[in-house]
């Protein structure tokens, strides 16, 4: 694999990025130990230099600004929002280990899918065992469905991949009308910022970075964004926006039948077993009804 170039070191004499074709607003550059250098007006850096994994913008995002951004594609340069607000920060504090993971294109969807789907099916505990805890949660919580139930209409084997779904919207359009209202008061982000990130596909933008959200889960990003390449051919996805811990996608081709759904939705549980086993949707089928069918955002948190 060539090595991608990087072009954001040359905005360290030139913060506006015009020799990029860019109008920047003031920003920092975030390297790979976690340090971050304010761009000042004569491009000078404060503190030891080491290559910047990204570059975000100082300012909160607004409507508008994701557009702005479009020709940052033509210097190898993607956009993302990152949410710098909440108690873990900016992604100063976020831990970035880029030379811990692999590069996505080593890797196979199917196989990555398939593996976590037989993994936590095989490891689901008898839901009518007792456990440390159990009386609580039912009492809190009341009666938690049987494993089967969960992941009906599909069992303990992988069912395979979702087919593809038709575009309803060009892939780039429908990442910034999202980014869009990501950047709007009252957005569950709490600090929106614009950042760019050099990646040769957005599917790659988390491994590029060396983001670390789901390592409960995967300690390999890479192997999350070979599935998120995947959901890029199938679904046109972008990741439009990274948290410390959570992840979202704009889709331009989402699922339009409840079948479609809940094969995808089989992906999102194999791909993220939190969105169902710790969220608002307690089976796979409740889960593909009100968060993947027709849906233009698709959302990953991992505890």
């Amino acid at each position: 694999m060539a090595t991608l170039p990087n072009p954001l070191p040359r905005l360290t004499a030139d913060p506006g990025g015009r020799a990029l074709g860019l109008e920047l607003p003031p920003g920092r550059l975030i390297d790979a130990g976690g340090t971050s250098h304010a761009l000042d007006a004569v491009g000078e850096i404060d503190g030891p230099w080491h290559e910047p994994l990204l570059w975000h913008a100082e300012e909160p995002a607004v409507p508008g600004g994701w557009a702005a951004l479009s020709s940052a594609r033509n210097s190898g340069l993607l956009p993302v929002l990152l949410d710098v607000g909440g108690p873990q920060n900016g992604p100063e504090d976020w831990e970035l280990s880029p030379d811990e993971m692999s590069y996505p294109g080593d890797h196979d969807a199917e196989e990555v899918l398939a593996e976590f789907w037989e993994d936590y099916a095989a490891d689901e505990p008898d839901p009518d065992a007792d456990h440390p805890g159990k009386e609580k949660v039912v009492e809190v919580f009341g009666e938690q469905p049987a494993f089967g139930e969960t992941i009906a209409p599909y069992g303990p084997l992988w069912p395979g991949l979702a087919v593809a779904a038709p575009l309803d919207a060009d892939p780039d359009a429908r990442a910034a009308e999202i980014a869009d209202s990501l950047a709007r008061n009252g957005s569950w982000l709490k600090q929106p910022r614009l950042a760019l990130v050099p990646a040769r596909r957005s599917s790659d933008i988390p491994a590029a970075i060396g983001w670390s959200g789901p390592l409960n889960h995967e300690n390999d990003v890479a192997r999350l964004c070979a599935v998120l390449r995947s959901w890029e051919d199938r679904f046109g996805i972008r990741v439009v926006a990274l948290t410390y811990d959570q992840l979202v996608l704009s889709v331009a081709a989402p699922p339009t039948t409840v079948s479609e759904a809940e094969a995808v939705a089989a992906e999102h549980f194999a791909f993220c077993p939190d969105n169902i086993t710790q969220g608002h949707h307690d089976t796979l089928r409740e889960y593909a009804e009100h968060e993947v069918l027709g849906e233009r955002v698709w959302s990953f948190w991992w505890d």
